[in-house]
């Protein structure tokens, strides 16, 4: 018998597919903008397990785009105020959380056992980082970026090439626009959905999925598309 809060997912992915996501367990490394809203997703669907990375607190300028941040949890650690929205919104998810900065020596170890990690960050040398602990494990890795107005998208499996298509060299990676641009909330809201869905397929073994290809979104002046990187 599925739980009446899952019975609106059941239309578009099963109830066997609801199954597949309660027996699912998912990383999230950064719980700030695109992880915060990630997090939410994911309650919501119904995954059964979430790892949560993230060694920061909640500052002011966190609020504009932050779903978990608020004026009254300024100073809270991100993963705490994760694990109290998980009892909220959904008790039945099992929480680990790491109140840690994610590094290479000890990235496997808290993503091992996932199915599937989520990037939520904001630099690019952890997302290789991650890449590498993934692709180490087996793991797909969802990555998501945003500046501005842009997002992208990409998942990369483990024999993908992966970052490396989008930011050159790990050595000498191109940055990113982040910092200059800033982040208005409605990018990481639009840019986290599409990697959450990309969780979905992922974990139900869905075809189209935005591999070896980078999804790219413009919210200013509306249009989005696809860029080939194999």
């Amino acid at each position: 018998m599925v739980p009446e809060r899952y019975q609106r997912n059941l239309g578009s992915i099963g109830i066997e597919g609801q199954a597949r996501l309660l027996e699912s367990k998912v990383a999230i490394v950064g719980v700030g903008g695109l992880g915060g809203i990630a997090l939410e997703l994911l309650l919501r669907l119904g995954v059964g397990a979430l790892a949560v990375i993230d060694g920061d607190a909640f500052s002011e300028s966190n609020v504009n785009r932050q779903l978990l941040s608020q004026i009254t949890n300024m100073g809270a650690a991100k993963v705490e105020v994760a694990r109290q929205r998980a009892e909220s919104v959904n008790p039945s998810t099992k929480m680990e959380t790491y109140r840690v900065r994610a590094t290479e020596g000890n990235l496997a170890e808290m993503i091992n056992g996932s199915h599937v990690v989520v990037d939520g960050l904001d630099d690019i040398p952890t997302r290789y980082a991650v890449q590498r602990a993934a692709k180490g494990l087996g793991i797909p890795f969802v990555h998501g970026a945003v500046a501005g107005f842009w997002g992208q998208v990409m998942t990369i499996f483990p024999e993908d090439e992966g970052l490396e298509l989008i930011y050159g060299s790990e050595a000498e990676p191109i940055p990113g626009d982040e910092r200059d641009l800033g982040t208005p909330c409605v990018t990481p809201a639009m840019v986290a959905s599409v990697q959450v869905a990309e969780v979905i397929k992922v974990l139900l073994g869905w075809k189209d999925v935005i591999r070896n290809r980078l999804y790219v979104l413009n919210l200013k002046n509306p249009a989005s598309g696809f860029v080939d990187m194999a």
